[in-house]
């Protein structure tokens, strides 16, 4: 049975979800955020994360990594699927500190990674930077994007080459915007399944091969920019290499 709990100071205070299956987490990161004047829901059953959140519509959500049956990189992969709750910021508090492990973590979405154990007036702290940050108001999208002679213009959807037109499929544009927008950061496959596809459940992590190298296709010369990073995904360089993996 899910053991959840609300508490409600301010209809105007922001909302934060809590999500961990140990109680005396939840309660204590609970009982900081709400001093600070946070309006906090948490809860300790994994399974049904996806339903609070949307029915709490939070402002930023406080991930566990390491839940039975669920964990919090499974639920991050599905806040970031779904269309009301994909831009919510997300902050994992976990055990996992190895460095990989924070990578994995940002590369699912995460905004930030906190490890246990750990200092509440850090965590909170993290919590009010990150929700800062998102007040300040975000820049506005690019109208232009270049790496190398590649150019996209997100307005037009259109790309070009050297100054010549290419015709990509709207799948095409979609995931080469994607890696330009994040050049040198790793995309895994399945980040990539959940952001150009929408994580469909009948597509294959294979999909995103064959698009990859249709894309590569007919990039030309300048495809060496679309580095494979093997076992995991691929990535934007930042420097063209000499030649690009298959």
């Amino acid at each position: 049975m899910a053991i959840t709990s609300t508490y409600v100071m301010d209809t105007k205070a922001k909302r934060i979800l809590v999500v961990d299956d140990e109680v005396d987490v939840t309660e204590l990161v609970a009982y900081q955020l709400r001093a600070k004047g946070f309006q906090v829901e948490t809860l300790n059953d994994p399974n049904g994360s996806i339903g609070i959140a949307r029915t709490f519509l939070p402002d930023l959500v406080i991930l566990d990594v390491m839940m039975p049956d669920l964990n919090g990189m499974q639920i991050c992969r599905m806040l970031r699927a779904d269309p009301k709750l994909k831009k919510v910021p997300v902050i994992f508090l976990t055990a996992k500190a190895e460095e990989s492990d924070r990578i994995q973590g940002l590369e699912t979405g995460a905004d930030d990674y906190v490890c246990k154990p750990f200092s509440t007036k850090e965590l909170v702290l993290r919590v009010q930077t990150i929700l800062r940050r998102l007040a300040e108001g975000t820049p506005p999208e690019p109208k232009m994007l270049q790496v190398g002679q590649i150019a996209l213009d997100v307005d037009r959807h259109a790309a070009t080459v050297a100054g010549q037109p290419i015709d990509l499929t709207a799948t095409e544009f979609k995931l080469l915007r994607l890696l330009i927008e994040r050049r040198g950061r790793v995309q895994t496959r399945e980040h990539l399944l959940i952001n150009v596809w929408n994580y469909e459940t009948e597509i294959e992590t294979r999909t995103v091969d064959t698009h990859v190298r249709r894309l590569r296709e007919k990039l030309g010369a300048e495809a060496d920019w679309i580095e494979t990073i093997r076992g995991v995904g691929y990535r934007i360089a930042e420097r063209k290499v000499s030649a690009c993996a298959s």
